[in-house]
């Protein structure tokens, strides 16, 4: 493999989560009963004038400002013919030599390094229908997905590895998210990747013949199919043979590659302007306003998590692995200025309900307020960190002010030092045993001591106090 080294672009399709489709009213939602959401427009017939969705517009602009394109001033969409027949008008609505955007760049950590993958282009265009093949042998069409919003993401062949793969599709499905353009649902077909695969000796500048691979519904296949492919090929290279321009298909359940058919150009598509469609003007007007709706991205949430709240490195990853979590975070820091504890609280509490329960964050029903409420309850020392689990499990049923359950149930931690150090006086008083092993340099015990004085006080007394008292007590008793 070192002898070798692969170049990898990929081409990333992203429906967009408009009401509408891309060129009529239809409705663009997902899952209805087959060809019912479909009008003489999208279904190609005679004689019927699209319209452009100003929304899939905006959304294509707002992309490729995340992504750091420039967005042309003049964007036009021609016609791509092919015959299918999930494609009822013989050529697909998409653009060509005129993209919205172009010349952009994300940069991804890949094995502890940084690196910038430039994307080529930004373009709208609008999805075909879908075959479903049934187990009679018939193939059936339902073309609701047709003319569904689509924008489409070219990278340039920028990527070294499967990996870097992996972690440039994760970018661009987190910024998707952020922006809530697009629900990503690889499993319903709104996030799909194409990539081309090519090798060369390492090191040379020139680059190989490549494969373009398809049918790849999840970022594991993804790099699983990318890594087929590239031992396939460098196999084929050591035994003499030439690679052949062509397209290929994973099969996910066998691990396998497959041929569908030679790759095409370009030119086989015999592209031409769309003549019904009339260019697309982005001035900065428009641009600007784009601009201002655009929320903070993740990796400046993530400068701002490490600068503004002093979080580590890794929990400013996990606090902004999406928008939601990250929002939670922040509104629960606007009632608490204890952040670490906030970031532990939400990272180990809040995720592993809300992942064993398979919610979202906006599902789940404890309000960052009360959850910032709850943290100043343990820094003020009014409630021990056991006491505070044991009430947040109820919180996550009534979200509340915890200081109404707390109240109700007598749950307010103990600071009295007397009261403390009596109970200590009869644990060790019961417990002989244990005291003599102490004494005799077993510090372990010293667990044991503590599990029962908070077994007596009901988990009421505050642990700082008990360590402090019963050392004191015992160390007293060594003397």
């Amino acid at each position: 493999m070192n002898k070798y080294e692969p170049v990898i672009g990929l081409e990333v399709h992203a429906q967009l989560l408009t009401e509408t489709k891309a060129f009529c009213g239809c409705s663009n939602k997902f899952g209805d009963q087959p060809n019912t959401n479909v009008c003489p427009i999208c279904l190609g017939h005679p004689g019927s004038l699209p319209k452009i969705n100003k929304k899939m517009v905006e959304f294509a602009v707002m992309m490729g400002l995340a992504t750091n394109c420039k967005i042309n001033f003049k964007s036009s969409f021609a016609r791509k013919n092919y015959f299918y027949p999930d494609l009822p008008k013989g050529w697909q609505t998409s653009q060509f030599d005129e993209p919205i955007c172009s010349n952009g760049f994300l940069e991804i950590t890949a094995d502890n390094n940084l690196r910038t993958i430039r994307i080529n282009r930004i373009h709208m265009e609008e999805d075909a229908g879908k075959l479903i093949h049934d187990e009679t042998g018939f193939s059936l069409v339902d073309l609701n997905r047709c003319g569904t919003p689509l924008i489409e993401i070219v990278s340039e062949p920028d990527l070294q590895s499967p990996h870097e793969a992996f972690q440039y599709l994760s970018k661009l499905k987190q910024i998707l998210l952020y922006l809530n353009i697009s629900d990503c649902n690889m499993e319903e077909g709104s996030l799909r990747c194409d990539a081309n695969v090519s090798v060369r000796l390492t090191g040379d500048k020139s680059l190989g013949v490549k494969t373009e691979l398809k049918n790849m519904n999840s970022f594991k296949n993804v790099e699983k199919a990318i890594q087929k492919e590239i031992e396939r090929q460098i196999d084929i290279i050591e035994e003499g043979g030439k690679i052949i321009q062509q397209t290929l298909l994973w099969d996910a359940d066998k691990e396998e590659i497959k041929i569908m058919r030679t790759k095409e150009e370009a030119h086989d598509y015999r592209y031409f302007p769309e003549p019904d469609l009339l260019p697309v003007i982005i001035d900065d007007v428009w641009k600007n306003e784009l601009m201002s709706k655009m929320p903070e991205l993740p990796d400046v949430r993530r400068k701002k998590f490490s600068n503004l709240y002093k979080l580590p490195e890794y929990d400013c990853e996990i606090l902004t692995s999406t928008k939601e979590l990250a929002d939670y975070f922040e509104s629960a820091a606007k009632h608490s200025d204890d952040f670490k504890s906030i970031s532990n609280w939400v990272m180990v509490e809040v995720l592993k309900f809300i992942n064993e329960n398979n919610l979202s964050v906006n599902q789940f029903r404890l309000s960052p307020i009360n959850l910032g409420k709850l943290i100043n309850l343990i820094n003020d020392k009014t409630i021990s960190n056991k006491i505070a689990k044991d009430i947040f499990a109820e919180l996550i049923e009534r979200n509340i002010d915890p200081l109404i359950i707390i109240k109700e149930k007598g749950l307010t931690q103990i600071n009295d030092s007397k009261f403390i150090e009596e109970i200590i006086d009869r644990v060790i008083k019961s417990n002989q045993e244990q005291v003599k092993q102490y004494l005799a340099g077993k510090d372990k015990v010293l667990g044991f001591f503590v599990g029962q004085i908070m077994k007596e006080s009901k988990g009421k007394a505050n642990p700082q106090s008990v360590n402090e008292l019963l050392i004191n007590k015992l160390s007293l008793m060594k003397n």
